[in-house]
């Protein structure tokens, strides 16, 4: 058995124990995210950009008013889900998206018209009125009541909507599991961006909007916070996938060294 033999041999040895690795670590990464998320129910955004949302639903305004979605959606649209009664993020968004509605330069009920939907079946429109006086009352100059409109609704319209742009909640006992986000919709209807987190910067808002008006589909980073976040239910606040980020560092890395090998025996055998 020649020396170039052994070698080759050796190097098939380490190549199948670190796919073996790999296999141990996406599988401890599944494990993981599965107790993160019980009973694997998707939790989080699933990007429609795009698409053409089906806006055919009925829900009741804060005045008691039973309105269509579909009509409300007549220029870019700012979409946001949050429940009124929310102990954690949902606060944070509503604040992040008053702040860079009373920074931004463009003129509501022309540019834009804001929806806030509750996605909890048992709030009424007077919780929601309550609520949307109070946010109305923090800008500096007065927002016209009109073109920020809060909703409430039945359990079959709320699926509806929050489904058709991609929006994955799951309730837990007395409070829900779900992202930040904003979701940004053409006059026709079309998503067109996704706004992540609950701070938003008036410019990406601002751009979000100009490019829903011409009917053009934004890029987002969702796919990098859905690898490297995902939402803890018991703790209400996203966690770093530190095991699945780490699994991917280390797939790079035997990438890496499988390339080098063979490029060492191959200019080995030609040494040779």
């Amino acid at each position: 058995m020649n020396i170039f033999h052994l070698l080759n041999r050796t190097k098939k040895d380490i190549l199948t124990n670190f796919i073996i690795l790999i296999g141990m670590l996406f599988f401890l990464t599944n494990q993981s995210l599965a107790q993160i998320q019980p009973g694997n129910e998707i939790v989080g955004i699933d990007e429609k950009l795009g698409e053409m949302a089906d806006l055919n639903f009925t829900f009741v305004n804060s005045k008691g008013d039973s309105v269509n979605i579909a009509k409300l959606v007549d220029r870019p649209t700012i979409l946001n889900f949050v429940y009124f009664n929310c102990p954690s993020i949902c606060t944070p968004i509503l604040n992040g998206l008053q702040r860079a509605l009373n920074n931004l330069d463009l003129e509501a009920g022309k540019d834009y018209r804001v929806l806030t939907i509750s996605f909890n079946k048992d709030e009424d429109f007077k919780l929601a009125n309550q609520k949307k006086l109070n946010y109305l009352k923090k800008f500096y100059t007065p927002f016209p009541e009109y073109e920020w409109v809060w909703l409430t609704g039945d359990s079959t319209n709320i699926e509806g909507i929050t489904s058709t742009v991609g929006f994955n909640f799951k309730r837990t006992k007395d409070d829900f599991a779900h992202s930040a986000a904003l979701i940004v919709l053409s006059g026709e209807g079309k998503v067109t961006r996704y706004l992540y987190g609950t701070y938003f910067n008036q410019f990406d808002l601002k751009m979000a909007i100009i490019e829903a008006s011409e009917g053009r589909v934004g890029p987002s980073i969702a796919k990098m916070l859905k690898f490297c976040f995902s939402y803890d239910p018991e703790g209400r606040r996203y966690v770093f996938n530190f095991l699945k980020i780490s699994a991917s560092f280390i797939i790079g890395f035997v990438l890496i060294f499988v390339f080098a090998v063979g490029v060492r025996s191959k200019k080995g055998k030609q040494e040779s």
